[in-house]
């Protein structure tokens, strides 16, 4: 048995490898993909996070060969693993921001504050299911700053956070 190489932050080199072997996985190399990376090396805080990712980034790379999914669909996967991996409680949506788009003027719309009518209409109905939450729980829940209630109580009587505004035109 081999002795397991350390790879730190410094390892540039290494780990970007990972991604680059990541896209050209299938459903017959992916196996043996995910044990090198896994089992061949040693990893620093850091770079376990780039190991997981290049072989979840290969397995999406050998469905994606395997059934031969569109641009759409790729953007449904990820939606789908931001959702299931870190987001899995998520009520209200989500919005990813491509900053690199801003350099284009064509995409000004994406970078205004609005909110579908929907989304303020999902928002506002979790504030209340929050602070129904809150009278119904009364003691039997981690204590909720009251900046937070006044936050929920002004959302449910219609005033929309941030400086956002609401729009029936978006999307």
């Amino acid at each position: 048995m081999s002795e397991k190489v350390f790879v730190s932050e410094e390892n540039e080199d290494v780990w970007k490898e990972w991604f680059k072997e990541a896209r050209k996985q299938t459903l017959e190399t992916l196996p043996e993909f995910i044990r090198h990376v896994m089992e061949d090396y040693r990893f620093d805080y850091g770079t376990a996070v780039h190991a997981i990712a290049a072989c979840s980034v290969g397995a999406a790379w050998a469905g994606a060969e395997a059934e031969g999914i569109t641009g759409f669909q790729a953007g449904c996967v990820m939606w789908d693993f931001v959702r299931y991996w870190n987001h899995s409680t998520n009520k209200c949506g989500m919005k990813l921001i491509d900053y690199d788009k801003m350099l284009y003027p064509q995409y000004e719309e994406k970078y205004e504050k609005v909110l579908s009518k929907d989304t303020w209409e999902t928002i506002q109905n979790r504030a209340k299911e929050l602070l129904a939450e809150l009278e119904g729980n009364s003691g039997n829940n981690a204590p909720v700053h009251p900046d937070v209630i006044a936050h929920w109580k002004s959302i449910v009587d219609g005033k929309v956070p941030f400086g956002y505004t609401v729009s029936e035109n978006l999307w």
